[in-house]
């Protein structure tokens, strides 16, 4: 009889309670191994399941089968110049995820056309003060970079609020009502309409850094941006700027360049930028040991893993 397959957990020590229950319950057959044991395991490790894995750890693995991403980016993984390109890798794709990440987008897009944050303040100042919509909502334009999984359920549920909704991704897409802008000749004039912007891009090297000065130009002053993505997309210093010159009305940011953001960032206390911290979709534990436990047994029975990356492509 073979031996069962071992899986390296690679997460923060703090994390592994959350993740080791559900991957039990999911491979009762297979053998789970910690931080803890990953040296002395190493030639017997069959799949890594990981965020981020550290320092060396990847070329520590000779006799790896495939690695799990326990998100739905996978930059920090392919950042490791020890991460073997032949090796599968699997990106973390679920409805819950993008669910969660629709949800948080739709809020801040609302909270920005509704005009919230004025309300708040003079909620603080005990005031009684009415204003209407600055602009209608069938004249608002939101512009969703990035129209994989995640950016698409955005785009639909921003449509379906009456929103004029617009995407830009690397080839054309199809989605109902929502106008399709494709390849670099067409960022353009993505930008020229779009009065809300959403960055919901996969982190590659065509990608870093997109969200910047030239961008944030090309964007009808008084436009708001929003990321959700990766903090490698935003060049921080070109936003503040753009802000406080008055092109743009105002940011809301989930991921940084820095991660925790640090506490002398100027964006902690920028009156028209919201940071939150990287919480606009939380992996689901269950889900993703749900998804590994289906890749797993593909590719023991010897065929393809689901949402494998395509390592060129970077996603």
């Amino acid at each position: 009889m073979s031996e069962p397959v071992t899986l390296l957990l690679d997460v923060p020590s703090g994390w592994s309670g959350h993740w080791a229950g559900p991957l039990r319950e999911y491979l009762p057959h297979a053998r789970l191994i910690g931080q803890e044991d990953a040296a002395a395991e190493a030639a017997r490790i069959d799949y890594l399941v990981t965020f981020r894995p550290r320092k060396g750890l990847l070329a520590s693995l000779a006799n790896l089968k495939a690695v799990f991403c326990l998100g739905a980016g996978v930059d920090g993984i392919l950042a490791d110049p020890d991460f073997p390109r032949d090796l599968p890798l699997m990106r973390f794709v679920d409805r819950s995820l993008s669910r969660e990440l629709a949800q948080y987008v739709v809020m801040h897009v609302l909270i920005f056309h509704r005009g919230q944050r004025y309300f708040d303040a003079a909620q603080a100042m005990n005031k009684w003060r009415q204003r209407p919509l600055v602009r209608r909502t069938e004249d608002t334009r939101i512009g969703i970079l990035g129209l994989g999984e995640i950016g698409t359920m955005c785009a639909e549920r921003l449509r379906d609020l009456d929103f004029v909704v617009t995407g830009w991704s690397r080839s054309r897409k199809s989605v109902a009502g929502v106008e399709s802008f494709a390849g670099a000749g067409e960022l353009a004039p993505f930008l020229a309409r779009s009065d809300i912007l959403v960055c919901l891009l996969p982190l590659t090297a065509e990608t870093l850094g997109i969200l910047n000065a030239k961008t944030f130009a090309l964007l009808p002053k008084g436009a708001f941006v929003i990321n959700a993505a990766r903090g490698g997309h935003l060049v921080e210093a070109d936003l503040v700027d753009a802000i406080d010159r008055g092109h743009l009305a105002g940011a809301t940011l989930d991921v940084f360049q820095h991660e925790p953001l640090p506490a002398e960032s100027v964006l902690w206390n920028h009156p028209k930028i919201t940071v939150t911290p990287h919480i606009a979709a939380i992996t689901d534990p269950r889900a993703a040991a749900r998804a590994i436990s289906e890749g797993v047994a593909a590719i023991e029975r010897g065929e393809p893993a689901p949402h494998r990356v395509d390592i060129a492509r970077g996603y």
